[in-house]
């Protein structure tokens, strides 16, 4: 499923999500213009490791979970908007 934009288009999950990380991390592009399969580390979103951790802060806080560090699936988890936010639905609490 593709936006007009060339963007895959986000499920309401992810753009909650999205405007989560955007507001958190005091992006510059908008919610919507994030690619959900775009990879968020490094090349992509271009976050970098003190933004992973400041997005893990806000994730803990909204959903009412922790994510760990050590987990052996964090680099999957974080990979993209989409496998975060499917992390998300399957741990949160709130």
């Amino acid at each position: 499923m593709q936006a007009s934009s060339g963007i895959t288009a986000m499920a309401d999950e992810e753009l909650a999500l999205a405007r989560l990380m955007v507001s958190a991390l005091n992006l510059e592009v908008s919610a919507t213009e994030i690619d959900p399969l775009a990879p968020l580390y490094g090349e992509g979103l271009g976050l970098d490791s003190i933004d992973i951790l400041e997005l893990s802060l806000a994730v803990s806080k909204t959903y009412g979970f922790q994510l760990r560090a050590d987990d052996s699936d964090h680099q999957k988890t974080f990979s993209s908007l989409r496998n975060l936010s499917q992390y998300i639905q399957q741990h949160r609490v709130r």
